[in-house]
């Protein structure tokens, strides 16, 4: 057994965040990363299989997306470790944690994987504003901001996103 099996653990330090808070925050943590993991390779998954006249533009827009995703996953692991806990980010626990549907290996049209990476992002985006309410009720600034910059990157994304299916 590893110790994202035991999502109990916790190393010790001095903190006045009780143990209590520090488990549910780590355990919101760790479900937001690996949720970001999959969501990362699901872009990953478009950049790589687009097809068409918007080849380039779509390929770079979505190897971009995955690169922002890249970096959330530091911020929520280095939140959960902050906290005291262990940061879970395997893609094997992400395939067990994630709540997103599996990612269309049929699709080749930018527009169909545009909306496929739409229909994962507003999902995840939702997500994060109900954590930023989680981690706010136990009053927790540091999650709270953590959340609070990566809804405002990933709101961004989608926005542009939807803006891109509109046209």
């Amino acid at each position: 057994m590893n110790q994202c099996d035991n999502h109990l653990f916790l190393h010790p330090m001095r903190s006045e965040i009780s143990l209590e808070i520090r488990v549910y925050l780590i355990t919101l943590l760790n479900q937001t990363l690996a949720c970001t993991v999959d969501l990362r390779s699901q872009v990953k998954q478009a950049a790589w299989n687009v097809k068409g006249k918007e080849f380039a533009q779509l390929h770079a827009l979505f190897a971009s997306i995955a690169t922002e995703f890249d970096s959330y996953t530091d911020l929520l692991a280095e939140r959960i470790a902050v906290l005291g806990g262990v940061a879970c980010g395997t893609v094997r626990v992400a395939a067990t944690q994630s709540p997103l549907p599996e990612y269309p290996s049929d699709l080749t049209a930018g527009t169909a994987h545009v909306l496929a990476v739409v229909e994962r992002v507003a999902p995840y985006a939702t997500a994060l504003r109900a954590s930023i309410t989680h981690a706010a009720d136990v009053e927790d600034a540091g999650t709270v901001a953590v959340y609070t910059d990566i809804t405002r990157g990933v709101e961004k994304r989608l926005w542009g996103l939807e803006a891109y299916l509109q046209g």
